[in-house]
């Protein structure tokens, strides 16, 4: 892909588009920025634009931007149907995301991931089993460094381990991962998408150009991804109870059981595994005692099928038995999902900032045996919070809300639990102390984005854990 010389036009200048931006203008393309946010709101991304010599339209798009370029590429958090876009499309200019861009540029290997909940989890563990396996590895794409920094750095790794969102998926054209992994489809960014068939189908857009050598990696507990993967070209992995004629994991009592009698590996160097048995028993509990959880410990229900899941796209990429093991057995939970914060006055406090859909607060109330005090809230994002009922009902004792969806929530779930309002992240803290007994568990999971309040979910799990150091 030739890019000097040409006009290209990116929009919306947070972290993946300056990353983009930077990586045109060393490939002597003349770039534009645009955004809807002010010099304000962008802050230090202004002075990374600036210097690099890019002309930028700030607190707006003009249509006139986005006609008379060669080509125009959008950043994830810029939906691919707002005007401009679809007029300029109507025009015959090109549209395309950063993972569209920098999948023309990579010839390594890639293994991308996607699934409305357990992305990151599953993403780091693939990216720790090969490293554990020798392996030289690039991880990112979603998290961390976009795919298009990879490029710029020319530093080229054996294999490419990329999340990959919906937003992504929207912009692709030819890339093609070789390992694809499908976890799971759940009803999210309904606020984006016209209704659930849509953004499932956007999901589905990671198999679009994988041909029969290819491997898709499944998720066969979820009904949804059977149905929606029954016809693809690619060979097959199921997790994590494949049937007598499907190679792939078999999740039971605590472990992973290798079953893929058929060739399904493309690294050269890979030897057959020592053993087809791998455990979960020895996982560590980030920061925490795993008296905290429930007996499945730090493999709750679902990071059991994420390690399944993970296991097969490391195994089929070149990772050993005993170097995904290492990794189950030392692998910990990030910031902002699940994260111990501390025990104050035998109450355990939990950080788990990026549970921003209802299954993920549903996942993370299961991991808990103990009395939950659950705060919630932000933007809705046209989720249904009455399909917490059960899991509320089961392990929560009250509820705190706050932020725009509040009365959604409270709508929804005032009637099968105590649910009270918070004015802040401080407020709802403080409250949830005054609450909580000895034994109980504090836990901010709340089901919404960030962007009522903060400017993402990190911002928002800082806040949390501001406010609970406070309290000591």
């Amino acid at each position: 892909m030739n890019l000097a010389g040409k006009k290209i036009l990116v929009v919306g200048l947070g972290k993946t588009g300056v990353a983009a931006a930077r990586f045109l203008t060393k490939a002597q393309a003349s770039v534009v920025g645009t955004d809807t946010a002010d010099e304000n709101e962008l802050g230090s991304q202004v002075q990374m634009i600036k210097e690099l010599g890019i002309k930028t339209e700030l607190g707006q798009h003009q249509t006139d931007t986005f006609e008379g370029v060669d080509l125009i590429m959008i950043s994830p958090g810029v939906s691919h149907t707002i005007d401009p876009i679809v007029r300029a499309q109507n025009r015959g200019i090109p549209v395309i995301g950063e993972v569209e861009l920098a999948s023309r540029f990579i010839r390594e290997p890639i293994v991308a991931v996607t699934g409305t909940n357990g992305k990151t989890t599953t993403t780091e563990l693939i990216g720790a089993m090969l490293k554990n396996s020798g392996r030289n590895v690039f991880v990112g794409g979603n998290i961390g460094s976009p795919l298009i920094g990879y490029v710029e750095k020319n530093e080229p790794a054996e294999i490419v381990v990329a999340e990959i969102s919906s937003f992504q998926l929207d912009t692709i054209e030819s890339f093609r991962p070789k390992v694809s992994v499908l976890l799971n489809i759940s009803a999210d960014h309904l606020d984006r998408y016209p209704d659930f068939d849509a953004y499932a189908k956007a999901k589905m857009r990671i198999f679009e150009n994988q041909q029969e050598d290819d491997i898709a990696v499944l998720n066969g507990a979820d009904a949804r991804v059977c149905s929606m993967t029954r016809n693809i070209k690619c060979k097959k992995l199921i997790y994590p109870n494949p049937q007598e004629n499907e190679n792939g994991a078999i999740l039971k009592n605590g472990r992973i059981i290798l079953k893929i009698k058929d060739k399904m590996t493309f690294n050269s160097k890979i030897q057959n595994p020592k053993s087809t048995r791998l455990s979960l028993s020895q996982a560590k509990i980030q920061n925490g005692p795993s008296v905290v959880l429930s007996t499945a410990g730090f493999w709750g229900r679902h990071n059991r099928e994420n390690a399944c899941a993970a296991t097969l796209a490391a195994l089929v990429a070149g990772a050993s038995v005993e170097g995904i093991q290492k990794a189950l057995n030392e692998f910990q939970r990030s910031t902002h999902r699940l994260e111990y914060i501390d025990t104050i006055n035998h109450v355990k406090y939990f950080n788990d900032s990026k549970a921003t859909n209802v299954e993920a607060v549903i996942r993370a109330l299961e991991c808990f045996s103990s009395p939950v005090i659950l705060i919630m809230g932000g933007r809705d994002k046209g989720s249904n919070f009455n399909a917490l009922n059960d899991a509320v009902r089961k392990h929560a004792k009250i509820l705190f809300v706050m932020g725009e969806a509040g009365n959604s929530i409270t709508s929804a779930l005032g009637k099968i639990i105590t649910t009270k309002t918070a004015s802040s992240m401080k407020d709802a803290v403080l409250k949830a102390f005054q609450a909580a007994a000895p034994g109980d568990v504090v836990l901010l999971s709340p089901g919404c984005a960030s962007f009522d309040m903060y400017d993402n979910y990190a911002q928002r799990g800082d806040d949390f854990r501001k406010a609970v150091n406070k309290l000591k």
